[in-house]
């Protein structure tokens, strides 16, 4: 697989200082039961790295003793990690917010048959992935058969409340585009996105998160043997936005890897460019227990024009609706 980072490292970006801490988001593990073609982890079937347990537990004690609000769990399929129910369940109970990023197909596979009525139990918050509307444009990206097993995923989650009015069981979707180009208006796609699922299907789901695709690993990959990659760079860069430097995700975030190593974003991991702290070159979350981040420069490249180009990209959607580009 072509390597991205020595294109990136070259581009130069603004610089960003961390504020306030106030979301730990966890890659449990790269294992996942698809292979998607714009996966920017590259997870699949056959990746082994996995969080351990005792790692699991020093998560749960930086989220006790520094009282962080929101635990965003990923993947891969974090569902497939054995220690995930405990993680989830342990940070329930001191009462921090947990996201769970759920491909929709785990709901299907032998073994998780009560995924669902368990992350309902838990009032988990669940951001799930359909990167459309269109069965043939899910199957182009994620594999034949994911469309229907995902529109049978959400009918699961609706038939426990949710994403439906009058309950606190959040359920929100994930856009990407088809290919190197920037995501549509946040607000438009959530509409079509509601109308077209409620129509066909009578689907319900809370809001809708469009995020561009990142230069990086498997979608990074193919760019570059397409001889797209300089073009897609440029599209970003051209439509990069000052204004969305104040609310890009990793001020407030901190990335932890399967083996508890520290970095500014879930993309930096996956580029391995840890998370830099009082001369230190890696951190583990267990060193985060005394330390201050806040106001530490966070590390930059070529590739978070992602975040920052047209209405702006995060794990939580675009950043400003305002800034959207027509």
């Amino acid at each position: 697989m072509h390597d991205t980072w020595p294109r990136l490292e070259e581009i130069a970006f603004p610089p960003i200082r961390r504020g306030q801490l106030d979301t730990l988001q966890v890659n449990v593990g790269y294992r996942c039961n698809q292979s998607c073609v714009h996966c920017h982890v590259n997870a699949g079937p056959h990746r082994s790295e996995e969080m351990a347990g005792d790692v699991v537990d020093d998560v749960l004690a930086f989220l006790a003793q520094r009282r962080v609000a929101t635990l965003d769990i990923t993947g891969g399929a974090p569902e497939l990690n054995p220690h995930f129910r405990r993680m989830v369940t342990s940070a329930r109970a001191i009462g921090v917010r947990v996201i769970d990023r759920c491909n929709l197909t785990i709901l299907e596979v032998p073994g998780q048959e009560d995924l669902a009525q368990f992350l309902a139990r838990a009032r988990v918050e669940i951001v799930a992935s359909m990167p459309c509307y269109l069965e043939q444009n899910v199957d182009r990206q994620r594999g034949k058969g994911v469309f229907d097993a995902s529109v049978r995923g959400l009918q699961r989650l609706n038939a426990l409340g949710y994403g439906r009015e009058g309950t606190d069981l959040v359920l929100n979707l994930f856009y990407n585009p088809q290919g190197p180009v920037l995501p549509p208006a946040q607000d438009a796609l959530e509409a079509d996105y509601k109308r077209i699922l409620g129509e066909r299907y009578g689907i319900a789901f809370n809001s809708l998160y469009t995020l561009a695709n990142m230069p990086i690993q498997r979608f990074g990959a193919i760019l570059i043997a397409q001889g797209e990659f300089g073009r897609y760079l440029e599209v970003l860069r051209a439509a990069h936005i000052d204004a969305n430097l104040e609310h890009v995700m990793c001020r407030n975030l901190v990335s932890v890897d399967w083996r508890g190593y520290l970095y500014d974003c879930d993309f930096n991991q996956m580029l391995d460019l840890p998370l830099r702290h009082g001369g230190r070159e890696r951190l583990h979350i267990a060193d985060l227990l005394a330390a201050e981040i806040e106001g530490d420069a966070v590390r930059v490249a070529g590739h978070c024009y992602g975040c920052t180009a047209g209405q702006g990209s995060s794990c939580g959607g675009a950043l400003k609706s305002e800034f959207a580009v027509e």
